[in-house]
C-alpha cells in the first residue's frame, strides 16, 4: 500500500537525531522526489500538531529558519534547535555543515 507523501515525509524528519538538521531538498531527494522541496516544506508546516515530528530540524539549503513563522511564539524554532546545542545568529544555523544530517533510505 502507498503510503501518501506528507507520511513518508515524516518518517525521514523522526530520524533526525537530537542536535541534527536536514534540509527540505535533503528529504525530497531521499524520497526520490528531488524536485520537491516545497512539498517537504508543505508537510512540515502540516506537522506543527504532530508531536513525534521534529520539524524544527528542517531548515532550507542554506541553514535558513525558513519555517519559523510556522511555530507559536516567534523565537520557538530557534529556542528548540538551541536547547539541542545549535547555535543560530540571524534566523541562520552557525556552522549548518557540522550539523547537517544526509538522510538515507531507511523507509
Amino acid at each position: 500500500m502507498e503510503t501518501n507523501f506528507f507520511e513518508r515525509v515524516y518518517a525521514v524528519a523522526r530520524q533526525i537525531p537530537y542536535g541534527k538538521v536536514t534540509s527540505y531538498g535533503a528529504i525530497a531527494k531521499v524520497l526520490g522526489t528531488a524536485r520537491s522541496a516545497r512539498m517537504v516544506g508543505w508537510a512540515m508546516n502540516a506537522a506543527h500538531n504532530l508531536e513525534d515530528v521534529p520539524a524544527h530540524r528542517v531548515v532550507n539549503r542554506k541553514g535558513l529558519l525558513t519555517g519559523k513563522h510556522h511555530f507559536e511564539g516567534t523565537n520557538l524554532m530557534q529556542q528548540l534547535l538551541e536547547s539541542e546545542g545549535i547555535m543560530v545568529e540571524d534566523n541562520q544555523i552557525v556552522d549548518f555543515e557540522k550539523v547537517f544530517w544526509e538522510p538515507e533510505m531507511e523507509l
